[in-house]
């Protein structure tokens, strides 16, 4: 019933904030709403407003990260493709490379755009590479996140997650769906990392003035005050939305994702989350280590009477006995038997000598 209530409200403030048909401003201190998860199990490790309608603004581009990790994954689509840049990709405003519609880039280069540049340009340009249009793909983003079973809550009308146009509606999830999608793009697909953890990359390396892109994450380990553990996600931010972001870290076989969503404040954004991750990791599992084969000891086989005699100690007691008379049979004599055997020798020779003797004498008589 709890959860029931939460929903409806949840809803409630979904279809209010849409009926504005552009994003009112919802950002407050600390959050608007935050949680933390244990990546491997799923189980909360911290919750405080988990079902609150918030603005993604650019995180909702680890969806478009979801999507192509997807593609490639299924052989539809390879990282050295080259996209070319259409009008519309190149019209984009706010983060981004400066697309021309003279240029092509592969589809790895503008996916390490999309996460360190957050790029819109880039964005737009993969979404019409793989989709078509940007209808279609955004079509297709709701459909991973009804395949994840994230709450009807989530929406998403944009493939970069920038304020809404007029007459449009804004982007729209909670912490509790975006650490679930979170979660399961991690687990489909690790290879996510290589993009996320990477805090600075040259965009047109070969150019006579290459543009450096650096994250926007300040917690990644390599940033300035940032932690060791920590390898990704994403932020994102527009005014009325405020600052949210997806973290995630490991240590010592835990993994742990926080989202936090709707800080007014970019610092307060960035001590909560350096707070819920250490949290986290505290407490988080840690993934089983794997059996370490040991070799079985080296033992000699038993005799035939020693297991005879294992299995019937009465049977152990009689051979004991038989093997010692058996012994005392075969012993040879001692000294003291040695001497009786001399005595007997002797009184037969004089007892023989005694015979021949009276013998003798009788014959002298006779004579």
């Amino acid at each position: 019933m709890k959860k029931r209530l939460t929903t409806l409200l949840a809803l409630a403030a979904v279809a209010g904030l849409a009926l504005a048909a552009s994003a009112a401003p919802i950002s407050k201190n600390p959050y608007v709403g935050a949680i933390a998860v244990d990546a491997r199990t799923g189980a909360v490790l911290f919750e405080d407003n988990a079902d609150s309608p918030a603005y993604p603004a650019s995180m909702l581009k680890l969806v478009d990260m979801f999507l192509l990790l997807d593609r490639i994954q299924q052989g539809s689509l390879r990282p050295d493709d080259m996209v070319r840049v259409s009008k519309e990709a190149a019209d984009m405003g706010g983060s981004q490379v400066w697309l021309d519609v003279r240029e092509s880039f592969t589809v790895d280069d503008l996916m390490y755009a999309l996460m360190i540049q957050s790029a819109n340009d880039a964005a737009v340009a993969l979404a019409l590479h793989a989709a078509g249009t940007r209808e279609a793909w955004v079509d297709q983003m709701n459909a991973k996140a009804r395949e994840l079973g994230l709450s009807r809550v989530t929406r998403f009308q944009s493939p970069h997650g920038l304020p809404p146009g007029k007459g449009q509606r804004p982007d729209m999830t909670t912490p509790r769906d975006f650490a679930k999608l979170c979660q399961a793009l991690l687990a489909a697909h690790p290879e996510v990392l290589k993009y996320t953890s990477t805090t600075f990359r040259l965009f047109r390396p070969d150019s006579k003035n290459p543009l450096e892109m650096r994250n926007h994450n300040p917690l990644l380990r390599g940033q300035s005050g940032g932690l060791d553990e920590c390898d990704g996600l994403k932020t994102g931010y527009f005014k009325d939305a405020g600052y949210s972001i997806a973290l995630t870290a490991e240590r010592d076989g835990a993994r742990v994702i926080v989202v936090i969503m709707g800080c007014a404040d970019k610092k307060v954004r960035n001590a909560k989350g350096a707070e819920l991750l250490r949290f986290a990791l505290s407490k988080a599992s840690r993934a089983p280590a794997a059996p370490v084969a040991v070799a079985a000891p080296v033992v000699a086989a038993p005799a035939v009477a020693a297991a005879a005699a294992a299995a019937d100690p009465a049977a152990e007691e009689a051979d004991d006995g038989a093997e010692g008379e058996a012994e005392a049979a075969e012993a040879p004599a001692g000294p003291e038997s040695h001497t009786w055997r001399t005595v007997g020798i002797v009184v037969l020779v004089l007892f023989l000598g005694a015979v021949a003797g009276m013998v003798v004498q009788r014959r002298l008589l006779l004579k």
